[in-house]
């Protein structure tokens, strides 16, 4: 694969693993740190994003619209209302690419606008026509991300949050690959060259618990499709179900899952817990990536 060129940064797949920050400017964010505010919320996300800049982030992402199981969606005016001045303040204070984490085209392009450099889709170019498109005329890389997302699975625990039950699939990875694969061919038929296309196989997006341990497990897999790899597991709800905790105390899990997708192949993850997850990172690539 390719190395990717971001703003001022060179991800050199293979190399090391790289660190996806998580800024939520909502008010509903699963994982109970999102940063809207009536007073202050450019200056939460800066602070955020300072500390996360100090911990080695290699990315930041934006986003404005919560994707929890049963959350209520949100228009693309009230997105760009959350998003676009915290992209500028990031654009203007923070020497880090900024990726805005939206499937509408229209929220897109306002934040490349903005200052943002790339595109994270949770939808894979499934929901908005235009995006492809968009996405190639800007030469911004996007993020294909895998999902089954159906509110009729979502089943919510006071404590636990949401999760996805009865979902099927005939073959778990093979579904997968071939789903995310027909994204690609959405993205290539916009114009998107092969090395602006970053894969992600959606853990927590319309897949149980056991199914969510299972892709974590064998993602690698995924990556063998030859694109580069992002797997999010941080704070998702089958971590909170296997260890029976909330999502504020998730962190160790999500640091063994970080392990073993890093050990699989990945080469982003996306967290929330930059601090913590930074050193689990350095920790895990050297031991896996001696030599690269």
């Amino acid at each position: 694969m390719k190395d990717l060129h971001i703003a001022n940064r060179t991800f050199a797949w293979g190399a090391r693993t790289y660190i996806m920050g998580i800024l939520n400017v909502t008010p509903d964010s699963f994982s109970g740190d999102g940063l809207i505010s009536e007073t202050d919320t450019i200056y939460r996300a800066l602070a955020q994003a300072d500390r996360f800049a100090k911990a080695g982030v290699d990315i930041l992402d934006v986003g404005g619209e919560s994707t929890r199981p049963g959350a209520e969606p949100v228009s693309a005016v009230q997105e760009q209302d959350r998003v676009i001045p915290v992209i500028q303040a990031l654009a203007s204070e923070v020497n880090i690419p900024v990726s805005i984490d939206t499937y509408k085209a229209e929220v897109a392009a306002a934040a490349l606008d903005a200052g943002a450099h790339l595109v994270n889709d949770v939808w894979a170019l499934r929901a908005d026509p235009d995006l492809a498109t968009l996405v190639a005329e800007r030469g911004a890389p996007v993020i294909l991300m895998h999902n089954r997302s159906n509110p009729a699975n979502a089943d919510l625990r006071e404590h636990l949050g949401g999760r996805y039950i009865g979902v099927e699939y005939e073959n778990l990875i093979e579904d997968i690959k071939r789903e995310l694969m027909e994204s690609v061919a959405i993205a290539k038929e916009g114009g998107v060259p092969d090395e602006h296309i970053i894969l992600d196989p959606g853990i927590g997006f319309g897949k149980t618990v056991e199914q969510n341990l299972e892709l974590v497990n064998r993602c690698g897999e995924v990556r063998e499709l030859g694109y580069s790899l992002l797997v999010g597991p941080s704070r998702k709800s089958f971590i909170g179900y296997t260890l029976d905790l909330p999502p504020d105390q998730r962190v160790e899990g999500t640091a063994a899952a970080v392990a073993i997708a890093i050990a699989r192949g990945a080469d982003i993850v996306r967290v929330h817990d930059v601090e913590v997850i930074a050193r689990v990172v350095k920790m895990t690539d050297a031991i896996v990536r001696r030599g690269a």
